[in-house]
């Protein structure tokens, strides 16, 4: 069965050199590359520059850039021209029109607004279908089988892993999903508290998760100080958000950085949840099966040590553990039989 095309290599080279451009962008910007002015004030008879923007949070912030010499000079000249990188704009459509998969434009926004607000740079990680998508451009192929939902699954390690942040770096995420202007509701926890999901009440589909691994509080939600939102957690989840890697979005012009999951531990993970859906998420596991039959197929071609070594890691990981992938596993194996499973990623008995 076909299950992914090959992009033509002018495509994945457009896509290489728009995220070779986009991450180069993240690194190399100054306080210049801010939206804001620069202003300046004369203190005993000597002119001193400050710079003068706004924090996704709304908070209105000035900076002290310097006296008014050479190098402040400089920095305001860059201001007024073009970053000496390439325009990101004609790269992304570029891509696009070369045959790379885009996000639709509402939802490439949300990511966008949450990137600005660093969402990612915090650790969070873009997971669910979005990233599968992602995945294509990633690998140079386009999913024949590509079904586009409405909701946005995010994920973030929460407690276990300690993250090398300043102690003052605090994340808005509530007021970044605000300031969207989507109506997007937090749904409410039976405890009155703001949930892990937000939805708008008129149209429910459109809908945006944040996840987290399971820690000794249970499945209850977790409210992350630093990144201000609460978090729903899942078991299994921890699989996912190990070596996590960049990958570029792109809709409309636009392109924004996000973190994925690695994609052999993204597919073997929905190997593991399959068996985890039961009564109405009946259809999200047959979802989860083509998305896992798709990449599997594709990294069998292209980085299947990957796959191999994510395998040998689930399965160290205990009894629990392959018993709960060997639901997914069995199926995989009737949907796929040109994965030839047991061969390939045996499952101990």
């Amino acid at each position: 069965m076909v299950r992914y095309l090959e992009l033509t290599l002018t495509a994945q080279t457009a896509y290489a050199q728009l995220l070779e451009v986009a991450v180069s962008s993240l690194h190399s910007r100054t306080l210049a590359d801010l939206p804001g002015s620069f202003a300046a004030k004369t203190v005993k008879g000597h002119k001193y520059w400050y710079y003068q923007y706004t924090e996704p949070a709304g908070k209105l912030r000035q900076a002290f850039v310097g006296p008014d010499n050479d190098a402040v000079r400089s920095l305001r000249a860059k201001k007024d021209r073009a970053s000496l990188l390439p325009s990101l704009v004609p790269l992304a459509r570029s891509a696009a029109v070369l045959g790379c998969a885009e996000l639709l434009p509402r939802h490439l926004k949300v990511l966008a607004r949450l990137a600005e607000y660093g969402f990612f740079r915090a650790g969070g990680v873009l997971v669910g279908t979005h990233a599968f998508l992602a995945y294509g451009n990633m690998l140079g192929v386009r999913w024949v089988d590509a079904d586009r939902t409405q909701d946005i699954d995010f994920a973030h390690a929460g407690k276990s892993v300690a993250l090398a942040l300043p102690h003052d770096f605090h994340i808005d995420t509530v007021e970044a999903i605000n300031s969207l202007e989507f109506g997007l509701l937090p749904v409410g926890e039976l405890t009155g508290k703001a949930g892990a999901t937000y939805l708008n009440p008129r149209e429910p589909e459109f809908r945006l998760d944040f996840l987290t691994t399971l820690h000794r509080d249970g499945d209850k939600p977790f409210h992350h100080p630093q990144l201000g939102i609460a978090l729903q957690p899942l078991k299994f989840m921890e699989f996912s958000l190990e070596n996590v890697q960049q990958a570029a979005l792109l809709s409309g012009g636009q392109c924004v950085i996000v973190n994925l999951p690695q994609p052999a531990r993204f597919a073997l993970h929905k190997l593991i949840v399959y068996g985890e859906r039961q009564g109405t998420f009946a259809t999200k596991s047959a979802k989860d099966l083509v998305q896992a039959a798709a990449l599997l197929s594709c990294l069998k071609e292209r980085r299947a040590w990957e796959v191999e070594d994510a395998w040998e890691d689930l399965l160290s990981r205990g009894k629990g553990w392959r018993t709960r992938v060997a639901r997914g596993y069995a199926a995989l194996a009737s949907t796929a039989p040109e994965l030839d499973l047991p061969d390939w990623l045996p499952l101990p008995a």
